[in-house]
């Protein structure tokens, strides 16, 4: 069996026998492989997360309807509860007045959150911006210093 893993450990050169271009070829599957591993593992994560919030959204969904419901047979009682000390339109066009006074009030607090709401990632667009900038300065500073460009050229 120990002569069998010495036989397959043979079969690949060592670090020190390969050379540089098989190293970096070797480098750069690897992470080709690691990369597609991430996204699968992102895509499945993703996938995931997005299965749980439709479920939660059909939950926020039903809780609405039900919330509308109690809240038309709240309003009619108490404009009912009204109508037994006053006139049942006068105690429905308060019980309505309130209802509209809390639209309101919750109106100018939704416009308020809006206002507040960005809809781009203004922490991934500066850190991309950013990426973007070093990139581009190192491409300068390396065309700038670009030793390559003489080589051989000296012993002429």
């Amino acid at each position: 069996m120990a002569t069998r893993a010495r036989q397959v450990s043979d079969a690949r050169p060592s670090t020190e026998d390969r050379s540089l271009g098989d190293l970096f070829s070797e480098m750069t599957q690897q992470l080709q492989v690691l990369m597609r591993k991430e996204i699968e593992l992102a895509r499945v994560e993703t996938k995931e997360q997005l299965s749980l919030a439709g479920k939660t959204g059909a939950i926020f969904g039903a809780l609405a309807v039900v919330g509308l419901l109690a809240a038309v047979i709240l309003a009619m009682a108490a404009a009912y509860g009204l109508a037994e000390v006053m006139p049942v339109g006068l105690a429905f066009l308060i019980v309505g007045a309130v209802l509209a006074v809390v639209a309101l009030i919750l109106l100018q607090a939704g416009k308020k959150r809006a206002a507040a709401l960005r809809p781009m990632p203004a922490q991934t667009l500066a850190t991309v911006k950013g990426d973007v900038e070093e990139a581009k300065s190192a491409i300068q500073r390396g065309v700038q210093n670009d030793t390559w460009s003489d080589y051989g050229r000296s012993s002429r």
